[in-house]
C-alpha cells in the first residue's frame, strides 16, 4: 500500500528513505560480487584471454561498469568493450592491468559520417582505448558504393594508428556476397580484425559466418565473433570455426564451465594466437598479392 504523504517535507523525507534503503541493498550487492570475482581461480584462461567482456548498453550505470571491469581483471580477459563515453572511467578502472579498453565507433548502425567516426575515434584514443570496434557503412555496401566503404574503415584505422580496428560487418544483414566484399575492403583498409556483429542489429555470429570470414581474410588478421555468444559451447565452435576473439557479455558463464580445465590446458582445434596486429602501410597494401589471401 503507498504511504499517504501530506507535505513536501514528507515527500523529500520519503524519497530519501527509499534512496538509502537502494544504496544500502547495492553495497552488500557489491561486496558480494567482489567476494565471488576474488575466487576466480578455476577456470579456462586459455579461452578468457580471448575475451572481448562487453557492456553496450545505453543504459550503463556507473556500477555496472564497475563491476564488469573487476570481473575482466579478475578473469584475465583480454579486454573491456564499451561506448566511447564510457572509456574515462574504464580506463582508469583497468589501470595497472593487462585488460585492455575498447571503443566501439559509429555504434550500432554504422550511418554516422566518416569525419564524425573519425572523431569519436581520435576521443577515445585521447580518453584511454586501445582498440575501436568501428561499424562498417552498410548503406554504402548495399549500394555497392565500395569506395566509400573503403575510405570509410581507412580514415578510422589511419585516425586510430598504432592501435587497432575492428571492422563490424553487421552479418546478419548482410549475403554471402556483400560479406565477401566487406571482409576483402576492411583487410585492405588495414584493419586489424573483422567481426561479425554489434548484437543489436538482430542476428549474430553463426559458425558458417566465421568460416567463410576466415578463409577471405586468411592468417594476417583477425576474426571476431559477436553477438549471441553466451555458452562455453557457442565459444569453443567459434574458435575452432577461425575466431581468435569471441566478443561477449556473458563472459564469466563462458569460461567457468563446469568443463572448462584448470589453467586453461585446452585446445579449441587450429590455434588463433592473440597477437598484436599492426596497421598495414600503403605500401604494403599495394604489394600484397590478394589472390594468395583468397579474394
Amino acid at each position: 500500500m503507498k504511504e499517504k504523504i501530506n507535505n513536501l517535507d514528507e515527500v523529500v523525507s520519503l524519497i530519501t528513505k527509499k534512496v538509502a534503503e537502494r544504496l544500502g541493498g547495492q553495497e552488500q550487492k557489491k561486496s558480494h560480487n567482489e567476494t565471488e570475482v576474488a575466487k576466480a581461480t578455476d577456470y579456462d584462461q586459455k579461452l578468457a584471454s580471448m575475451i572481448d567482456h562487453t557492456f553496450l548498453k545505453p543504459e550503463a550505470s556507473k556500477e555496472q561498469l564497475e563491476k564488469l571491469c573487476g570481473e575482466a581483471r579478475a578473469y584475465n580477459f583480454a579486454t573491456v568493450c564499451v561506448n566511447s563515453c564510457n572509456i574515462p572511467l574504464v580506463t582508469e578502472l583497468l589501470r595497472g592491468s593487462s585488460v585492455k579498453p575498447i571503443a566501439v565507433v559509429g555504434f550500432p548502425l554504422g550511418a554516422a559520417t566518416v569525419k564524425s567516426k573519425v572523431f569519436e575515434a581520435k576521443e577515445a584514443i585521447a580518453a584511454g582505448a586501445r582498440e575501436i570496434d568501428m561499424v562498417v557503412n552498410l548503406g554504402a555496401l548495399k549500394s555497392r558504393d565500395y569506395k566509400t566503404v573503403f575510405e570509410d574503415i581507412q580514415q578510422v584505422v589511419e585516425a586510430s594508428s598504432p592501435y587497432p580496428v575492428k571492422v563490424i560487418l553487421e552479418t546478419s544483414s548482410l549475403d554471402d556476397e556483400e560479406k565477401v566484399v566487406a571482409c576483402a575492403l576492411s583487410k585492405t583498409a588495414g584493419a586489424a580484425f573483422v567481426k561479425t556483429s554489434t548484437g543489436f542489429g538482430g542476428g549474430g555470429a553463426t559458425v558458417n559466418d566465421i568460416k567463410m570470414m576466415r578463409r577471405i581474410v586468411g592468417d594476417s588478421i583477425g576474426v571476431k565473433a559477436s553477438g549471441g555468444v553466451r555458452t562455453t559451447e557457442d565459444a569453443k565452435s567459434m574458435v575452432e570455426a577461425g575466431a581468435n576473439r569471441v566478443g561477449a557479455s556473458s563472459s564469466i558463464a563462458i569460461v567457468k564451465s563446469p568443463s572448462a580445465e584448470k589453467g586453461g590446458r585446452r585446445s579449441y582445434g587450429k590455434r588463433y594466437e592473440r597477437k598484436t596486429y599492426s596497421r598495414s602501410t600503403p605500401q604494403r597494401r599495394t604489394q600484397r598479392n590478394v589472390k594468395s589471401d583468397g579474394y
